[in-house]
Protein backbone atom coordinates (compact mmCIF):
# COMPACT_ATOMS: atom_id res chain seq x y z
CA UNK A 1 0.00 0.00 0.00
CA UNK A 2 1.54 3.30 -1.14
CA UNK A 3 1.38 5.94 1.58
CA UNK A 4 0.30 9.50 0.97
CA UNK A 5 2.64 11.97 2.63
CA UNK A 6 1.02 14.74 4.63
CA UNK A 7 3.83 17.25 5.09
CA UNK A 8 1.91 19.04 7.86
CA UNK A 9 1.82 15.92 10.06
CA UNK A 10 3.98 15.45 13.14
CA UNK A 11 4.45 12.60 15.61
CA UNK A 12 5.11 12.84 19.32
CA UNK A 13 6.41 10.01 21.50
CA UNK A 14 6.38 10.38 25.29
CA UNK A 15 7.48 8.15 28.14
CA UNK A 16 7.39 9.17 31.80
CA UNK A 17 6.44 7.92 35.27
CA UNK A 18 2.68 7.45 35.65
CA UNK A 19 1.03 10.56 37.08
CA UNK A 20 -2.59 11.82 37.08
CA UNK A 21 -3.36 14.42 34.45
CA UNK A 22 -0.65 13.61 31.90
CA UNK A 23 -3.11 13.03 29.05
CA UNK A 24 -4.97 16.22 29.87
CA UNK A 25 -1.80 18.30 30.07
CA UNK A 26 -0.43 17.01 26.76
CA UNK A 27 -3.81 17.36 25.03
CA UNK A 28 -4.14 20.96 26.21
CA UNK A 29 -0.63 21.72 25.05
CA UNK A 30 -1.46 20.43 21.58
CA UNK A 31 -4.71 22.40 21.58
CA UNK A 32 -2.86 25.58 22.51
CA UNK A 33 -0.61 25.01 19.50
CA UNK A 34 -3.65 24.44 17.24
CA UNK A 35 -2.73 20.82 16.55
CA UNK A 36 -5.41 18.60 15.05
CA UNK A 37 -4.99 15.12 16.58
CA UNK A 38 -5.53 12.25 14.13
CA UNK A 39 -4.12 9.26 16.08
CA UNK A 40 -3.72 8.79 19.82
CA UNK A 41 -2.28 5.68 21.54
CA UNK A 42 -1.25 5.09 25.12
CA UNK A 43 -0.03 2.35 27.43
CA UNK A 44 0.84 2.11 31.11
CA UNK A 45 2.73 -0.64 32.90
CA UNK A 46 0.79 0.10 36.11
CA UNK A 47 -1.89 2.80 36.63
CA UNK A 48 -0.50 3.72 40.03
CA UNK A 49 3.28 3.42 40.03
CA UNK A 50 4.22 2.31 36.53
CA UNK A 51 5.57 3.94 33.40
CA UNK A 52 3.32 5.77 30.96
CA UNK A 53 3.82 5.72 27.20
CA UNK A 54 2.06 7.80 24.57
CA UNK A 55 2.15 8.24 20.80
CA UNK A 56 0.22 11.03 19.09
CA UNK A 57 -0.04 11.95 15.41
CA UNK A 58 -1.38 15.38 14.59
CA UNK A 59 -1.50 18.02 11.86
CA UNK A 60 -0.18 21.55 12.32
CA UNK A 61 -1.16 24.74 10.57
CA UNK A 62 1.75 27.02 9.61
CA UNK A 63 3.92 23.99 10.23
CA UNK A 64 7.40 25.48 10.68
CA UNK A 65 6.33 28.14 13.19
CA UNK A 66 3.99 25.82 15.10
CA UNK A 67 6.56 23.00 15.21
CA UNK A 68 9.24 25.24 16.70
CA UNK A 69 6.82 26.64 19.30
CA UNK A 70 5.67 23.14 20.25
CA UNK A 71 9.27 22.02 20.75
CA UNK A 72 9.83 24.89 23.19
CA UNK A 73 6.66 24.04 25.13
CA UNK A 74 7.59 20.36 25.31
CA UNK A 75 10.98 21.19 26.82
CA UNK A 76 9.24 22.98 29.70
CA UNK A 77 6.59 20.29 30.13
CA UNK A 78 9.23 17.56 30.19
CA UNK A 79 10.89 19.12 33.21
CA UNK A 80 7.65 19.18 35.19
CA UNK A 81 6.72 15.57 34.39
CA UNK A 82 10.17 13.94 34.04
CA UNK A 83 9.36 13.12 30.43
CA UNK A 84 11.48 11.59 27.72
CA UNK A 85 10.04 12.70 24.41
CA UNK A 86 10.76 12.92 20.72
CA UNK A 87 9.03 15.01 18.08
CA UNK A 88 9.34 14.48 14.33
CA UNK A 89 7.58 15.71 11.24
CA UNK A 90 6.85 14.26 7.81
CA UNK A 91 8.33 17.35 6.19
CA UNK A 92 11.82 15.96 6.74
CA UNK A 93 12.35 12.31 5.90
CA UNK A 94 14.60 10.23 8.10
CA UNK A 95 17.82 8.88 6.60
CA UNK A 96 18.72 5.21 6.90
CA UNK A 97 21.84 3.35 5.81
CA UNK A 98 21.62 -0.35 4.98
CA UNK A 99 24.41 -2.78 5.83
CA UNK A 100 24.47 -6.10 3.99
CA UNK A 101 26.81 -9.02 3.28
CA UNK A 102 25.88 -11.47 0.48
CA UNK A 103 22.24 -12.46 1.09
CA UNK A 104 19.97 -9.98 -0.64
CA UNK A 105 16.40 -10.84 0.42
CA UNK A 106 16.10 -8.38 3.31
CA UNK A 107 18.01 -5.67 1.45
CA UNK A 108 15.79 -5.92 -1.63
CA UNK A 109 12.60 -5.92 0.44
CA UNK A 110 13.60 -2.56 1.90
CA UNK A 111 14.64 -1.16 -1.47
CA UNK A 112 11.40 -2.28 -3.13
CA UNK A 113 9.32 -0.70 -0.39
CA UNK A 114 11.41 2.47 -0.55
CA UNK A 115 11.10 2.61 -4.34
CA UNK A 116 7.31 2.23 -4.22
CA UNK A 117 7.04 4.92 -1.52
CA UNK A 118 5.79 2.43 1.06
CA UNK A 119 8.85 3.04 3.22
CA UNK A 120 9.07 6.79 3.76
CA UNK A 121 12.80 7.13 4.23
CA UNK A 122 15.91 8.27 2.40
CA UNK A 123 18.62 5.66 1.77
CA UNK A 124 21.87 7.63 1.32
CA UNK A 125 24.03 4.52 1.09
CA UNK A 126 24.42 0.77 1.30
CA UNK A 127 27.59 -0.52 2.98
CA UNK A 128 28.83 -4.08 2.53
CA UNK A 129 31.82 -6.20 3.39
CA UNK A 130 31.43 -7.89 -0.02
CA UNK A 131 31.16 -6.44 -3.58
CA UNK A 132 28.47 -8.90 -4.74
CA UNK A 133 25.41 -6.61 -4.57
CA UNK A 134 27.02 -3.44 -5.91
CA UNK A 135 25.47 -3.58 -9.37
CA UNK A 136 21.90 -4.24 -8.27
CA UNK A 137 21.99 -1.56 -5.56
CA UNK A 138 23.48 1.09 -7.83
CA UNK A 139 20.82 0.30 -10.46
CA UNK A 140 18.39 1.98 -8.04
CA UNK A 141 20.59 5.06 -7.79
CA UNK A 142 21.80 4.25 -4.29
CA UNK A 143 25.55 4.64 -3.55
CA UNK A 144 27.23 1.35 -2.63
CA UNK A 145 30.37 1.23 -0.50
CA UNK A 146 32.44 -1.95 -0.34
CA UNK A 147 34.46 -2.08 2.88
CA UNK A 148 36.29 -5.42 3.17
CA UNK A 149 36.73 -6.76 6.70
CA UNK A 150 39.24 -9.19 8.12
CA UNK A 151 39.99 -9.92 11.74
CA UNK A 152 43.05 -7.67 11.47
CA UNK A 153 41.27 -4.76 9.73
CA UNK A 154 37.93 -4.77 11.59
CA UNK A 155 38.65 -1.65 13.63
CA UNK A 156 39.79 0.35 10.59
CA UNK A 157 36.81 -0.88 8.56
CA UNK A 158 34.35 0.29 11.23
CA UNK A 159 36.07 3.66 11.41
CA UNK A 160 35.77 4.05 7.64
CA UNK A 161 32.08 3.19 7.84
CA UNK A 162 31.55 5.73 10.64
CA UNK A 163 33.22 8.41 8.54
CA UNK A 164 30.82 7.64 5.67
CA UNK A 165 27.82 7.70 8.01
CA UNK A 166 28.66 10.80 10.04
CA UNK A 167 25.98 13.44 9.65
CA UNK A 168 24.31 11.55 6.81
CA UNK A 169 22.05 9.00 8.52
CA UNK A 170 19.76 8.72 11.53
CA UNK A 171 19.55 4.93 11.67
CA UNK A 172 21.02 1.71 10.27
CA UNK A 173 19.30 -1.45 9.03
CA UNK A 174 21.42 -4.61 9.19
CA UNK A 175 19.96 -6.57 6.27
CA UNK A 176 21.69 -9.87 7.05
CA UNK A 177 25.01 -8.16 7.67
CA UNK A 178 27.17 -11.01 8.91
CA UNK A 179 29.53 -9.01 11.10
CA UNK A 180 29.40 -8.24 14.80
CA UNK A 181 29.50 -4.50 15.50
CA UNK A 182 31.80 -3.23 18.23
CA UNK A 183 30.49 -1.43 21.35
CA UNK A 184 32.13 1.76 20.09
CA UNK A 185 30.20 1.61 16.81
CA UNK A 186 26.91 0.77 18.57
CA UNK A 187 27.34 3.69 20.97
CA UNK A 188 27.22 6.08 18.01
CA UNK A 189 23.65 4.95 17.17
CA UNK A 190 21.87 3.95 20.41
CA UNK A 191 18.52 2.28 19.68
CA UNK A 192 18.96 3.21 16.03
CA UNK A 193 20.46 -0.02 14.62
CA UNK A 194 17.99 -2.75 13.65
CA UNK A 195 19.04 -6.35 13.09
CA UNK A 196 17.22 -9.40 11.69
CA UNK A 197 17.95 -13.06 12.27
CA UNK A 198 16.21 -16.41 12.40
CA UNK A 199 14.28 -17.29 15.55
CA UNK A 200 16.03 -20.60 16.27
CA UNK A 201 18.11 -18.88 18.94
CA UNK A 202 19.18 -19.97 21.47
CA UNK A 203 18.51 -23.57 20.34
CA UNK A 204 20.67 -23.51 17.19
CA UNK A 205 23.49 -21.04 17.69
CA UNK A 206 26.18 -20.65 15.05
CA UNK A 207 26.52 -21.95 11.51
CA UNK A 208 23.96 -23.88 9.45
CA UNK A 209 20.93 -23.34 11.72
CA UNK A 210 18.46 -24.54 9.07
CA UNK A 211 20.34 -27.81 8.57
CA UNK A 212 20.42 -28.38 12.31
CA UNK A 213 16.73 -27.48 12.61
CA UNK A 214 15.96 -29.92 9.78
CA UNK A 215 17.82 -32.68 11.58
CA UNK A 216 15.74 -32.01 14.69
CA UNK A 217 12.49 -32.03 12.73
CA UNK A 218 11.35 -28.54 13.74
CA UNK A 219 7.76 -27.63 12.93
CA UNK A 220 8.02 -23.84 13.27
CA UNK A 221 10.56 -21.45 11.78
CA UNK A 222 10.58 -17.72 12.27
CA UNK A 223 12.46 -14.44 12.44
CA UNK A 224 13.22 -11.78 15.03
CA UNK A 225 13.98 -8.10 14.42
CA UNK A 226 15.51 -6.17 17.28
CA UNK A 227 17.63 -3.18 18.21
CA UNK A 228 21.34 -3.88 18.44
CA UNK A 229 23.03 -3.68 21.84
CA UNK A 230 26.36 -4.87 23.18
CA UNK A 231 24.69 -8.15 24.15
CA UNK A 232 24.76 -10.15 20.92
CA UNK A 233 21.24 -10.78 19.51
CA UNK A 234 19.65 -9.85 22.85
CA UNK A 235 18.54 -6.27 22.19
CA UNK A 236 14.94 -5.01 22.56
CA UNK A 237 12.68 -6.98 20.20
CA UNK A 238 10.59 -4.98 17.74
CA UNK A 239 8.85 -7.69 15.72
CA UNK A 240 8.69 -11.48 15.39
CA UNK A 241 6.75 -13.96 13.30
CA UNK A 242 6.69 -17.69 12.57
CA UNK A 243 5.75 -20.01 9.75
CA UNK A 244 4.65 -23.63 10.15
CA UNK A 245 6.68 -26.25 8.29
CA UNK A 246 6.59 -30.04 8.21
CA UNK A 247 8.50 -33.20 7.33
CA UNK A 248 8.13 -32.56 3.59
CA UNK A 249 10.38 -29.49 3.68
CA UNK A 250 13.97 -30.00 2.57
CA UNK A 251 16.77 -27.91 4.05
CA UNK A 252 16.69 -25.60 1.02
CA UNK A 253 12.91 -25.22 1.30
CA UNK A 254 13.30 -24.35 4.97
CA UNK A 255 15.79 -21.64 4.02
CA UNK A 256 13.39 -20.20 1.43
CA UNK A 257 10.48 -20.23 3.88
CA UNK A 258 12.73 -18.63 6.49
CA UNK A 259 13.81 -15.88 4.11
CA UNK A 260 10.16 -15.00 3.46
CA UNK A 261 9.53 -14.56 7.17
CA UNK A 262 12.75 -12.63 7.65
CA UNK A 263 12.04 -10.08 4.93
CA UNK A 264 8.50 -9.44 6.20
CA UNK A 265 9.49 -9.13 9.86
CA UNK A 266 12.48 -6.92 9.03
CA UNK A 267 10.51 -4.57 6.78
CA UNK A 268 7.78 -4.19 9.40
CA UNK A 269 10.29 -3.44 12.16
CA UNK A 270 12.11 -0.88 10.03
CA UNK A 271 8.80 0.75 9.01
CA UNK A 272 7.62 1.01 12.61
CA UNK A 273 10.93 2.55 13.62
CA UNK A 274 10.87 5.07 10.77
CA UNK A 275 7.25 5.97 11.55
CA UNK A 276 8.03 6.61 15.23
CA UNK A 277 5.89 3.76 16.48
CA UNK A 278 8.49 2.26 18.82
CA UNK A 279 9.53 3.32 22.32
CA UNK A 280 12.40 1.48 23.99
CA UNK A 281 11.95 0.83 27.70
CA UNK A 282 14.83 -1.06 29.27
CA UNK A 283 15.33 -4.19 27.19
CA UNK A 284 11.74 -4.17 25.89
CA UNK A 285 9.82 -2.13 23.35
CA UNK A 286 6.41 -0.53 23.31
CA UNK A 287 5.20 -0.82 19.70
CA UNK A 288 2.17 1.23 18.65
CA UNK A 289 1.56 -0.66 15.42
Amino acid sequence: MIKEVNVNRAKLLISCPEKPGIISVVSNLLLENQANVVHFDQHTTDPQTGMFFMRIEFDLNDFDVSYAKLEEDLHMLAQAYSMDWSLSGNKKRKRMAIFVSKMDHCLMELIWRWKSNELLVEIPMVISNHPDLKEVVESYGIPYYHIPITHETKQQAEQKALELLKGKVDSIALARYMQILSPKFISEFPNQIINIHHSFLPAFVGANPYARAYNRGVKLIGATAHYVTNDLDEGPIIQQDVKRVNHRHTIEELKVAGSHVERQVFAEAVSWHIEDKVIVHGNKTIVFD
